[in-house]
């Protein structure tokens, strides 16, 4: 394997001098030894938010396994990550079960209620309120989370129920310490959190005043929220008091999340879709993801390119992911959607004969213009606010989880005496034809508005496999950059022999077809750039993407690489040391 043995020995011996002697070592280390991943024996644990994946590595220390951890996580992230983590949203996950050697997806995605209309979101004029798409009581789908989170525990976890959210209810009732991160995306958001009282009185006090980094934060209503969870498991939520009080929330403000939309909800399970790139098995995501088929389909094109030759970083290499993905992102705008409703044509997206095709009409001198690649309307996504985290515990289990509420804090809508935001993930449907969501882009008739339909999603949770065996779990947040960061890492581990930190450090880029823009992050050399505008692309400069959270195993040693283009991520191993003073 491409750095298996070797990395691991090296980073174990250079990890003491990186942190006490760097100034004198970096001169002679290369990129990868300066970005090491942490190591661990007996499991890993990766998440945006340090306490959350404290609470996961002490599962797995107490015996749970890789499923059990990961629903702790979940459940502790909707407590300490409100921006992202929640119960009142939905996701993806992928499981890898050791014991039986089996690969599963559960989707847990938003439903639409079941007065919801195709034109629901049109005003007397025929256009989109864009408003009422994202920031009202009609913007929430039906929350996912719970009945995802408790699918993958029973068919897969081995702790009791109640064990795994104990910490989260811990959390809520005795409130965190507010960092700086948290803090200032609370004060950011004031506006629309506090356009409704619950939401304000959550994050503010009676007179309006957010409280600073260093606070505790209590969230006495989430903890009793998940203790009734922890009790009655999902019956409280989708049927039982939760379920009347968001019910009686949408009722007085008009929205369609009703008892009866709140009963139908159903997480399922789904066949994984898989891939090879040069000889190494992609397991992930199938629609309603649009992300597993379009990380697949881009992978199969790059094939056809020296990528390794080419150098990480590179003009050419740049280049041809841009052109590639350029082309994906087109065949989103049109074939992808919820495969319930819409007969998504996967195989045929992920053949190797279409990506030969793809392959043959990249130019490697000049960029194409996105109007000369297929005519069609934009694909829609969820916002930067996702949030991803992996897990694999000593017995070779692994889970990728990605989920979200869309939009920073969801709608900024609470549910009163409950604790929680809902999502406003109804904007992630194509509300009209042609018509801009709030990020520019467009949507078709496969993601159009319909009752019980799951709307289209970005969301890449991955395992990458060697020689049988899992390599490497990874997802990201970032909207519709979530596939291209995905993307990346595995060629920046598979192609150029990066460590996982290495490759989560590296600088990216991303094309979506539409607009006709190449993004690159800082760290994109000046002479690079200049090549890849001589060639016709137009650059746009982007301070960062995504937050890939990765643990992995080597030669029997865990690791793990939390990305830190977000404050607060960490990887943590089970055994870990807290502060106690």
């Amino acid at each position: 394997m491409l750095y298996r043995g070797m990395m691991i020995f090296v980073g174990l011996v250079l990890l003491p001098f990186v942190a006490f002697a760097q100034v004198s070592v970096q001169p002679i280390m290369s990129f990868q030894d300066r970005h090491l991943p942490v190591f661990g024996s007996n499991g890993m644990v990766a998440a945006q938010e340090r306490l959350a994946a404290e609470v996961g590595a002490k599962i797995l220390e107490d015996g749970g396994n890789a499923v059990d951890a990961a629903v702790a996580v979940g459940f502790s992230l909707a407590v300490t990550l409100p921006i992202a983590g929640n119960i009142g949203g939905g996701g993806f996950m992928i499981i890898h079960d050791a014991e039986r050697d089996e690969q599963i997806a559960i989707d847990y995605r938003e439903m639409a209620p079941k007065r919801a209309t195709r034109d629901m979101y049109l005003d007397e004029d025929g256009n989109v309120d864009n408003e009422t798409a994202r920031f009202s009581h009609l913007s929430a789908g039906v929350p996912g989370t719970v009945a995802g989170l408790y699918l993958a525990h029973q068919e897969y976890g081995r702790l009791p129920w109640k064990q795994l959210l104990q910490p989260a209810i811990e959390q809520a009732r005795n409130g965190i310490v507010l960092d700086y991160f948290l803090a200032y995306l609370i004060e950011r958001r004031k506006q629309r959190l506090c356009a409704f009282a619950a939401a304000c009185n959550y994050f503010f006090d009676a007179n309006g005043v957010p409280k600073k980094a260093g606070d505790l934060l209590v969230q006495k209503d989430l903890a009793r929220t998940l203790a009734l969870i922890a009790e009655n498991g999902p019956e409280a939520f989708y049927r039982g008091e939760i379920a009347e009080k968001i019910a009686a929330e949408m009722q007085r403000h008009g929205g369609l999340v009703d008892m009866e939309s709140l009963a139908a909800y159903k997480a399922l399970t789904r066949d994984v879709i898989r891939g090879r790139y040069r000889g190494i098995e992609i397991v992930t995501m199938p629609p309603p993801s649009s992300g597993g088929v379009h990380l697949l389909q881009m992978l199969n094109v790059l094939e056809h390119f020296p990528l390794a030759d080419m150098g990480a970083g590179s003009a050419d290499l740049i280049h041809v992911l841009a052109e590639t993905a350029r082309l994906a992102y087109a065949d989103r705008s049109v074939h992808l959607g919820d495969p319930d409703f819409y007969d998504v044509p996967v195989e045929w997206l992920t053949s190797a004969a279409y990506a030969k095709q793809m392959a043959a009409t990249i130019d490697m001198k000049k960029a194409r213009s996105s109007e000369d690649v297929a005519p069609g309307v934009e694909p829609r996504f969820e916002s930067d606010n996702t949030t991803h985290y992996s897990v694999i515990d000593g017995e070779g289990n692994v889970v990728s989880n990605t989920y979200t509420l869309n939009f920073s804090f969801g709608s900024s809508i609470a549910v009163p005496g409950a604790g929680f935001l809902l999502n406003n993930e109804m904007d992630d449907f194509s509300a009209k034809p042609n018509s801009p969501n709030g990020y520019g882009l467009l949507g078709g008739k496969a993601n159009a508005i319909e009752t019980d339909k799951r709307p289209l999603s970005s969301m890449t949770p991955t395992i990458v496999f060697a020689d049988g065996e899992p390599w490497f779990a990874t997802g990201s947040p970032g909207g519709s950059r979530i596939i291209t960061t995905v993307l990346q890492m595995i060629i920046n581990v598979v192609d150029h022999g990066m460590n996982i930190a290495a490759a989560t450090a590296a600088p990216r880029v991303h094309h979506q077809w539409l607009p006709d823009v190449l993004r690159v992050e800082q760290g994109i050399s000046p002479d690079t750039r200049a090549i890849l505008e001589q060639r016709g692309h137009v650059l746009s400069s982007r301070s960062s993407m995504g937050s890939l959270q990765t643990v992995g195993v080597e030669d029997g040693v865990y690791i793990g690489a939390s990305d830190l283009r977000r404050p607060g991520a960490a990887s943590v191993a089970p055994g870990f040391q807290t502060d106690t003073d």
